[in-house]
């Protein structure tokens, strides 16, 4: 077998940005920075948008999320295609 195919599977901390929430676990990911730990070992550190801390779904607060920007901009986009095909068969009747 080849020696030095695997990654490196070491202790990782990831915090939180969201919740100032840290936990350390193991993982392969590449990251520049680091972190003193509580045991006052040195980590590679990474910064998670959203973890079990911050998610709605574990914390049970739900965020109301507006997705009307989006559709307009779809229908601006590409039109209003039922809206069109109806007028289309109005006008050749």
């Amino acid at each position: 077998m080849k020696s030095d195919i695997h990654p490196n599977y070491r202790p990782v901390v990831f915090r939180d940005a969201g919740a100032e929430f840290s936990f350390i676990t193991q993982s392969t990911v590449e990251t520049s920075d680091t972190v003193v730990w509580e045991d006052g070992n040195e980590y590679p550190l990474v910064t998670v948008e959203l973890s079990s801390a911050s998610h709605p779904f574990f914390t049970g607060q739900m965020k109301i999320v507006d997705t009307a920007g989006r559709v307009e901009r779809f229908e601006r986009r590409y039109g209003r295609r039922r809206g069109s095909d109806q007028n289309s068969d109005d006008a050749e009747e």
